[in-house]
């Protein structure tokens, strides 16, 4: 039994070794031509030409192309939309985090006033019962009435701005209607001659 444990572990030992092994040709064996690649079987190019013959279409595969075409000036109107909106989009819904934002973090006496112009906002409404003018113009009045007590300097510096803008509106209007007055109402005839004049 002592020897067959020997003898089985003398060639278990060797084939834990790693050693290399150099072939060396033989010194009177030819050299050998090498082979290009084109000459082997397995790379050979048939002879004859090769022509594309394209499958004819399925019932199937004609309908889904049908449809395809069919849908083809909406998807591209879809995009187009999508594009244009997009940025329209994500502009208001970083709007709506802004004010969130601000909501989460409001200055003191916020929500106060804020309570105040919209209660201002619910009575004139019911101010405006029955007329549909006043309904346009109580509600909107009441609530500027009641911003403007709230925050009377943002009121100040709103005022001098639209006022301004009025103002100008107001002028050029004054100068078109002068112009039309000037060209259809007189007429070169029709202008007296003044005290000074003959």
């Amino acid at each position: 039994m002592f020897k067959v444990i020997q003898r089985s572990v003398g060639p278990a030992s060797l084939s834990l070794l790693t050693f290399k092994v150099y072939a060396v040709p033989k010194k009177d064996s030819p050299p050998k031509n090498s082979v290009k690649v084109d000459e082997l079987s397995l790379y050979s190019v048939p002879k004859g030409q090769s022509k594309y013959v394209e499958e004819s279409r399925s019932p199937l595969e004609e309908s889904i192309s049908q449809l395809r075409h069919y849908c083809e000036p909406y998807t591209n109107w879809c995009q187009e939309t999508y594009s244009q909106t997009k940025p329209k989009m994500q502009s208001l819904v970083q709007w709506g985090l802004d004010s969130y934002d601000y909501l989460q973090n409001a200055p003191p006496g916020f929500f106060p006033r804020l309570g105040v112009i919209g209660c201002a906002g619910l009575i004139g409404l019911f101010l405006a019962r029955g007329s549909k003018i006043k309904k346009l113009v109580y509600p909107p009045g009441s609530m500027g009435l009641a911003a403007s007590l709230c925050y009377p300097q943002q009121a100040i510096v709103f005022a001098q701005l639209s006022g301004e803008r009025l103002y100008d509106w107001g002028l050029r209007g004054y100068i078109v209607i002068e112009d039309l007055w000037k060209e259809n109402f007189q007429k070169p005839g029709n202008v007296k001659n003044s005290p000074g004049t003959k």
